[in-house]
């Protein structure tokens, strides 16, 4: 593969990691969801999906000890790497200290300013994301990347099986969800890779995936109120087994009664009985365009 210098050592040899680890008597904490990749076959598989070239500059969240860091300082022009784990920083300063064009923050990634970091590095052209996600704060990872309107190509990222499986569902699956919804208006998702507990040290309890988010150029839909509409359905979704209309009539975040609700799913040909998970982004874009309008008909 392009960028690899195949006689090196890398981190990806467990051996190596093993080696690391032990050198700086690192401990795993589990606060912060470490797992690190061992297997240079998925760390490739990343690269690729990510579609990693010289003129890019890429955001890796969680470096850990820099295995994939090197892969993509090999691949990419510009790596900004944001690590929380200060105990971290001594050996990303060794194992990354023959690249020039990686940058390292020793920061919380929820709390950096992925904006200011687009303009520093990149002049405010849009960047990549890659990451080995720790998997208790995926969403908000993910959530919080297309929310702040950072400019990014793609995300391609290591999550939870269950949670790569959730982001690509269509309605009427068990699946599908709010977080499939979220992530579909933003981007369109694909899975890329399975991957087993054993290319991990430690390994986690869990089955793995790598999944690329490619940003839409454009939302697919067209609602008038885009916050509305994610409030929307977040109340359909807190209480799965409601209907529809009890969903969002009970929801503290919205202020139509559930004869509003009614009124507007009748209005869409909908059952009464509907329940948010049968309907899909542009029903929900619909249906908040309707409330949001009071054109309900009655």
């Amino acid at each position: 593969m392009k960028g690899f210098n195949y006689m090196k050592e890398y981190l990806s040899n467990p051996q190596k990691t093993i080696e690391t680890i032990q050198k700086y008597e690192f401990m795993f904490q589990k606060k912060f969801g470490q797992n690190f990749l061992i297997d240079p076959h998925v760390l490739e598989k990343i690269i690729r999906a990510a579609g990693m070239t010289k003129e890019d500059c890429v955001l890796e969240i969680g470096p850990g000890i820099g295995t994939m860091t090197q892969y993509l300082a090999e691949n990419a022009g510009k790596v900004v790497a944001v690590e929380i784990d200060r105990n971290l920083i001594p050996i990303l300063s060794e194992t990354l200290e023959e690249y020039d064009n990686v940058t390292v923050i020793n920061e919380d990634i929820l709390k950096v300013d992925i904006k200011e970091l687009a303009d520093k590095y990149n002049g405010g052209r849009p960047i990549k994301v890659v990451a080995n996600l720790p998997y208790y704060i995926t969403t908000p990872i993910i959530m919080g990347l297309f929310e702040s309107n950072v400019p990014i190509d793609n995300i391609t990222v290591m999550v939870q099986k269950e949670v790569a499986d959730r982001m690509k569902e269509g309605p009427g699956s068990k699946d599908y969800g709010a977080l499939s919804l979220a992530v579909q208006y933003y981007a369109l998702p694909e899975i890329v890779a399975n991957v087993p507990p054993n290319c991990f040290i430690p390994r986690p309890n869990v089955g793995s995936a790598v999944i690329r988010l490619t940003r839409h150029k454009e939302a697919p839909v067209r609602a008038e109120d885009p916050k509305l509409m994610f409030k929307l359905i977040r109340a359909s979704f807190n209480q799965r087994r409601k209907t529809l209309q009890n969903g969002i009539g009970n929801s503290p975040e919205l202020s139509f009664t559930k004869e509003q609700v009614a009124a507007a799913i009748e209005q869409m040909g909908l059952s009464p009985s509907v329940r948010g998970e049968a309907l899909s982004l542009e029903q929900f874009a619909r249906l908040s365009d309707i409330l949001k309008g009071g054109n309900y008909g009655i």
